[in-house]
């Protein structure tokens, strides 16, 4: 074996030795910085009301990077930004710095329906979800999540009942800010990089129009399937398919694994 083959493979050995501490030495400093922004929640705007009125409201959130709406990492921006013009609200959208996003507050039936833009970067995209769900009193389970997923092609997309985060780094803060992994989710497909580009550059990048027309579509099917799951009493995930925290002790428990994705394709 030649001595270039030889440094070759120990120079690989040491790059891989230092990618897990650096990935997991990022997840700490992300971590810690939810902490730090969520040190003051702000105070429940309906505290008033009757605790009933609870199951009557829930919270759509559009997962992404503020200013890059035309990526592929903030698509459920996209999503949520045609959702508020299905409900005719395309104008309402208000800055709320309480909450570290903007905000509209509707009505979808009976259902009081707050639609939240974070304005953070995507991996603390959960500091402003959960200072929105302490305001609006809305509890995990009535919080559903709008993001993009590599592991769905372009042009699919599907209905996740809570679970792990998958890799998400958006999804991962939204469990980390609200101890539990029950919140459903609306996952739309982006597909992987071909080639050697790397996913971080993909993610970032823009459609293409072609694959900005599939988009298209796919937006308008998967609104309808989110109104239909939305409505449906039926449909609302409990606590106990996801994991929640322990008040005390924020110690992590693991439920049995469920297989409950809703996947759809567009026509």
């Amino acid at each position: 074996m030649s001595n270039t083959t030889v440094r070759g493979k120990v120079l690989a050995a040491v790059t891989q030795a230092f990618k897990l501490p650096m990935a997991f030495i990022r997840q700490m400093i992300t971590k810690l910085i939810n902490r730090v922004l969520m040190s003051t929640l702000p105070s429940p705007k309906m505290a008033g009301q009757a605790i009933v009125d609870c199951n009557r409201r829930k919270m759509v959130v559009g997962l992404g990077n503020p200013g890059m709406s035309g990526s592929r990492h903030s698509v459920g921006m996209a999503v949520l930004t045609t959702l508020a013009e299905r409900l005719g609200t395309p104008d309402s959208w208000r800055s709320d710095r309480e909450v570290s996003g903007e905000v509209v507050v509707t009505h979808l039936q009976d259902i009081q329906l707050v639609l939240l833009r974070p304005k953070l970067l995507m991996n603390i995209n959960g500091v402003s979800v959960a200072k929105a769900a302490s305001k609006y009193l809305i509890p995990p389970e009535h919080i559903l999540l709008i993001h993009d997923e590599l592991d769905k092609p372009l042009g699919k997309f599907g209905i996740k009942h809570g679970g792990s985060a998958r890799g998400h780094n958006g999804v991962r803060s939204c469990v980390d800010c609200l101890h539990t992994d029950v919140m459903p989710r609306l996952r739309i497909g982006i597909g992987r990089p071909s080639g050697k580009t790397p996913v971080d550059r993909y993610v970032l990048g823009r459609f293409s129009q072609e694959e900005q027309n599939v988009l298209d579509s796919v937006m308008k099917q998967s609104i309808d399937v989110l109104l239909t799951f939305l409505t449906d009493s039926q449909s609302q995930t409990s606590p106990a398919e996801g994991r929640r925290a322990s008040r005390k002790n924020k110690a992590r428990t693991l439920s049995p694994p469920q297989d409950t994705t809703e996947e759809h394709k567009q026509n």
